[in-house]
């Protein structure tokens, strides 16, 4: 029988018990707990799971930051053969309630006040649900009956221990790789949200293979800030547990590069808006310092780029650039590196597509960018690229235990043991998703180099079928106007319509600074109407936009006063355009632009 991620647990808690597990920060200093003490944490959430009659099958909610006590539930629910419920913390009130009415949950875990009060005002229409436990503090005013504290709950757990150690024991050993470990919910970027059933056996043999592929050893160590209610951050969880490395939890995403610098960590794992966001920021520091640090800067990368041809040309570099190539890495990319530790081995990125000059900027300042490819229904990873086998532009090779086949309209389908068991309680949208032969239809659109590594090129419900019948992927065209220094995000837009056009967001301090030089008012909202702005980000598109076909091209844009957010409806917990809510937002300045004569030529 292959082993639960439980039994990969105890595996490492019997190799390491004395390691540090988890770090957090309190008090101004970082606090370890040992692979033993989150063991012993996690036998009492289970005993007290017990207590409360947890059954196995039972739907266990998780409404939490990422902090250690998020592992803790987890491993105590996973022991006892219940199922973990991830829950994204920024979702509102009535989202959280569709979530637990629609999985069932029995008990919802939840980390601060902030959090029971969007769960308060529902608690009342949830039958099913008995339990709360708040890991932070005391509640504000009557608590409800069914809470209880994080401290009392875990109290409760010692009383159960002893009585229930057989029961636990008999259920830990009776996990198999079919039972159901979690229930993920899809981020919903359109209609309800979806819940992914994945099994043991789907986690288990997912995040063994990354740590194969990657090469993750017990000295490394990881910031953990990704949601764990996002899969990508569940497997990179999962991966450094099962070998003993160590999870340090940042203090939240605005501390995020203090804390690099802080725990130098050997592995990062992350969406492509951080990355971009790091690139960004070290090319407007450069525009900020000019002179000799800026002219150092661009003849490093040149440098850089020059011995990188070299090696794939010939296998190694002549003496005279190599030694150029160790001076620019000495005297700009290693202050670079140091900005996020100095000590990453690999950088991961998952999540979303990746724009090549993101993934080549890494790779030049000397950090290993590794792309990989998935989704919450695969567990997650499908493909990835590799520290052996690496192709900017591309999401690697399959995963060795995983099929993938491109089907005639382009889409990428799926078949392994990565394979979700269905969507929970949509028998039919789980036939829609997976065939009868068990290949799992992903929506993507993509192809294989010559060389059998994987290339995305779009989703397939989010291709854009103009009104002349041309079919257009927005992703390449976004990612590609994201590396002007003056644009933060960019969403295309043109369905049904006969010439394409953008959504954009600029880089608002980087404008701002431009603005200065050139004389104008530095106000934002005066900003995004100035003509001259305009003109300054239709350069940048008209300069960006040479490699794509004449229909592909931007032909007007409209320039939005804010950024896209969570907090609007804008975007995933991961980042991703929810593209028909900001269509419905923007509706009226999206009419404006096709309410003008389309361009000579379209």
């Amino acid at each position: 029988m292959s082993p639960s991620l439980s039994h990969c647990f105890d595996r490492t808690v019997t190799r390491y018990g004395s390691k540090t597990a988890l770090t957090f920060k309190s008090k101004g200093a970082w606090q370890p707990i040992t692979y033993q003490q989150f063991a012993q944490q996690t036998e009492l959430v289970s005993a007290a799971l017990g207590g409360l009659g947890i059954e196995k099958g039972d739907r266990i909610a998780l409404l939490s930051e990422n902090r250690p006590e998020w592992l803790m539930a987890d491993q105590g629910i996973l022991a006892i053969g219940a199922v973990n419920v991830p829950i994204y913390p920024t979702l509102a009130s009535a989202q959280i309630k569709y979530l637990l009415e629609d999985c069932g949950a029995r008990v919802l875990l939840l980390s601060s006040q902030t959090h029971l009060d969007k769960v308060l005002p529902v608690a009342g229409e949830l039958p099913q649900l008995t339990h709360i436990i708040l890991f932070d503090g005391t509640p504000r005013g009557q608590a409800p009956q069914k809470l209880l504290e994080w401290p009392h709950f875990l109290d409760q757990g010692k009383e159960f221990l002893a009585s229930t150690a057989s029961e636990r024991a008999q259920r830990k050993a009776s996990l198999n790789t079919d039972d159901l470990a979690s229930i993920i919910y899809t981020s919903g970027t359109t209609g309800n949200p979806k819940g992914a059933m994945l099994s043991h056996g789907n986690l288990v043999s997912n995040h063994a293979e990354v740590v194969e592929l990657i090469g993750i050893t017990v000295t490394d160590s990881c910031l953990s800030f990704l949601p764990l209610s996002h899969v990508l951050e569940r497997i990179a969880y999962y991966s450094m547990v099962s070998v003993g490395a160590t999870i340090n939890f940042a203090e939240g995403v605005d501390q995020v590069a203090a804390n690099l610098q802080e725990v130098r960590p050997t592995i990062l794992v992350s969406v492509p808006r951080l990355f971009e966001k790091i690139r960004a920021r070290v090319y407007d520091a450069m525009e900020q310092a000019g002179g000799l640090k800026a002219k150092l800067f661009y003849w490093g990368l040149e440098v850089t780029k020059a011995a990188a041809l070299e090696r794939e040309k010939v296998g190694s570099v002549p003496l005279v650039l190599g030694l150029k190539h160790k001076i620019a890495d000495r005297l700009v990319f290693s202050k670079v590196r140091a900005r996020t530790g100095g000590n990453l081995r690999y950088c991961i990125c998952g999540g979303a597509p990746l724009s090549r000059e993101v993934a080549e900027f890494f790779t030049l300042i000397g950090i290993v960018l590794l792309e990989g490819y998935g989704m919450t229904e695969t567990s997650p990873v499908i493909s990835c690229n590799t520290p052996q086998a690496r192709r900017l532009g591309t999401v690697g090779k399959p995963i060795p235990s995983v099929k993938v086949e491109i089907a005639g309209d382009g889409e990428i389908l799926c078949h392994g043991p990565n394979v979700m068991k269905g969507y929970f309680n949509l028998p039919e949208a789980t036939a829609e998703a997976i065939d009868a032969k068990g290949w799992m239809h992903t929506g993507d659109i993509g192809e294989f180099d010559p060389d059998g590594f994987l290339k995305i090129t779009d989703r397939k419900k989010e291709i854009l079928v103009m009104s002349n019948g041309k079919n257009v992927a927005p992703a390449p065209i976004e990612n590609t106007l994201i590396t002007s220094p003056y644009i933060a995000q960019a969403m295309v837009i043109g369905d049904n319509r006969n010439f394409i056009a953008a959504l954009i967001v600029p880089n608002f301090e980087a404008v701002e600074r431009w603005a200065k030089t050139t004389g104008l008012t530095v106000i934002r909202p005066e900003l995004v109407k100035d003509t001259r702005v305009k003109a300054l980000l239709r350069s940048e598109i008209d300069r960006l936009m040479g490699n794509f076909a004449h229909f592909e091209k931007i032909k007007e844009f409209v320039i939005l006063p804010q950024e896209l957010s969570q907090e609007n409806g804008e975007l995933t917990p991961t980042l991703k355009y929810k593209r028909r809510a900001i269509l419905e937002r923007y509706q009226e300045q999206i009419a404006e632009i096709y309410a003008s004569i389309a361009p000579v030529g379209v």
